[in-house]
């Protein structure tokens, strides 16, 4: 499945190693930072329409950080491991997806953080699940709820068409707008 790693997440990485570097130690991290956030900018302005040729700002700051990231050997052990794990997501092609694709990918996570909270909170405040089974059938109506609030139906709409479904459905919850509804 095509990812895009948290662009602040991969950030802080680096900050955390920043920290405790000076002098020339510190240039790896530095330069991999701008590169980063020069990959932010240009998404924004990309979505904000204030980007005159996209395809060729894109592809300098991909060679730059292909630059950047080649494989080598760094003096510094902290520099070699952000090299050994940033190269890595870059060679699969996670690092700069939102570059690749800036109608599709986003430069953070925070939207599907945002959406496993409430779960995550109800699970806490449930004292969580006392089985297995417990577990996955949370999960279960969790998901057929979510479904159902993205589509645009209410729960109870969404619970009826499931109901009604046989299990040979692909899709046991239609929009209203692919259901006929309005």
């Amino acid at each position: 499945m095509a990812q895009q790693k948290c662009c602040y997440h991969i950030i802080r990485s680096i900050d955390k190693v920043l920290e405790d570097k000076a002098g020339s130690a510190r240039a790896f991290g530095e330069t991999l930072k701008a590169l980063r956030k020069d990959a932010i900018a240009l998404w924004h302005c990309y979505h904000a329409g204030g980007v005159d040729d996209y395809t060729r700002e894109a592809q300098n700051i991909t060679q730059a950080i292909d630059r950047h990231l080649k494989p080598r050997s760094l003096d510094d052990p902290d520099n070699q491991r952000l090299l050994d794990q940033i190269g890595w997501h870059h060679a699969g092609g996670n690092l700069l997806r939102v570059l690749d694709q800036p109608e599709v990918a986003e430069p953070t996570n925070n939207r599907a953080e945002r959406a496993l909270r409430p779960g995550v909170i109800a699970r806490k405040v449930s004292h969580c699940s006392k089985s297995a089974d417990g577990a996955n059938a949370y999960a279960a109506f969790k998901t057929i709820i979510e479904t159902a609030r993205k589509r645009g139906k209410s729960l109870v709409s969404g619970l009826m068409d499931l109901f009604r479904s046989d299990n040979q459905a692909s899709d046991p919850i239609p929009s209203d707008s692919a259901s006929g509804a309005s």
